[in-house]
């Protein structure tokens, strides 16, 4: 059965996490009207390694698991109520807040200790501005309210793909802004985190990072563009005194090749498309988002809202599988 718990914010009575005994996880139901309810809902019939607490409108999953079809009697929810009534498919400003107050509720969880981690369902940036937020992303918005200065985007396959982990050197951002934001500060702040947490959340003992150049051939020696040579390969040559494994500046067309990548374990683009466009090609339906840099542990799914999959049972779980379960062995490995 749902539980019945009304107030905002309480605690899953003890044992009532999804796997069994472990850590507890928290997921985000994320936007209502897409299928972060949906995939949610299929975490009962998931075996997981940890336990789990979906958060969200315990009416709004009811609602959605009577119309999929679903027994939720092994789920355990904490409850935050919806700003307003939800239509599956149909945007509403109104519940905004509601998608952050999911946020804020898994985020005070991991802080204060009762969650091991938040898993995140996705969320719909377009109807969070509408309703005058301002919102970039979910990285951006938990770096704001941790205060954590600098965080890095990794998305990471699984399973034969488990050594293709992307990570980002500038986000959501337009492109025509990616230039300024890819200055050496802030390329090595990238670089270390990347480094660190590859160690100490991946168990990798001295990683071995491929790095992209930001213009076509890496800027073909300068001819076209002179990034990698005043700003990415200088701090490349500093990292590596310092004992870092870094290959690149590489050209961003060719180091995605199955040669190149051999041996690698992990892969820095300098933006948004440049590298996440190869990853969700090769491991969108089990691809995981994790946030490093954090002073919490965040996994996420790698895709987004899917409004038209909202309610027809037609959503894809695999990749919130796939999050719960990074999660649960970054908490054993730590």
């Amino acid at each position: 059965m749902i539980d019945e718990r009304s107030e905002h914010g309480g605690s899953p009575a003890p044992g009532r996490g999804m796997g069994g005994g472990g850590p507890i996880v928290a997921v985000t139901s994320g936007e209502p009207a897409g299928i972060g309810p949906d995939i949610c809902l299929a975490l009962a019939r998931a075996r997981l390694p940890a336990r789990v607490v979906i958060l969200g409108d315990r009416n709004l999953l009811a609602e959605r698991a009577r119309r999929l079809g679903n027994a939720i009697d092994d789920l355990a929810i904490e409850h935050v109520p919806l700003r307003a009534p939800v239509v599956a498919g149909q945007l509403d400003a109104a519940n905004a807040r509601y998608v952050l107050d999911i946020l804020d509720t898994a985020l005070a969880g991991c802080v204060d200790g009762r969650f091991a981690a938040m898993v995140t369902a996705p969320v719909h940036k377009g109807v969070i501005n509408d309703a005058g937020i301002p919102f970039t992303g979910h990285t951006e918005y938990l770096a704001h309210q941790t205060g954590t200065a600098r965080v890095v985007m990794m998305l990471a396959g699984t399973g034969e793909l488990s050594g293709l982990r992307v990570a980002l050197a500038t986000t959501h951002l337009p492109l025509k802004d990616v230039p300024a934001a890819i200055s050496a500060d802030a390329l090595t702040a990238t670089i270390r985190i990347l480094h660190a947490d590859l160690v100490s959340k991946f168990g990798l003992a001295r990683p071995r990072i491929l790095v992209a150049g930001l213009n076509p051939h890496a800027g073909e020696g300068g001819h076209l563009g002179r990034e990698e040579i005043e700003v990415i390969a200088p701090v490349l040559d500093r990292l590596r005194a310092e004992g870092m494994d870094l290959v690149g500046p590489l050209p961003a067309d060719t180091l995605f090749t199955r040669n190149v990548l051999a041996g690698s374990d992990a892969q820095l683009a300098m933006y948004h498309d440049q590298g996440l466009a190869v990853l969700k090609y090769a491991a969108f339906e089990e691809g995981i988002n994790i946030t490093l840099g954090l002073p919490v542990l965040r996994t996420s799914v790698d895709h987004g809202t899917a409004l038209d999959l909202a309610g027809s049972g037609r959503a894809d779980p695999r990749s919130l599988f796939a999050a719960v379960k990074l999660a649960a062995e970054i908490i054993t490995r730590q």
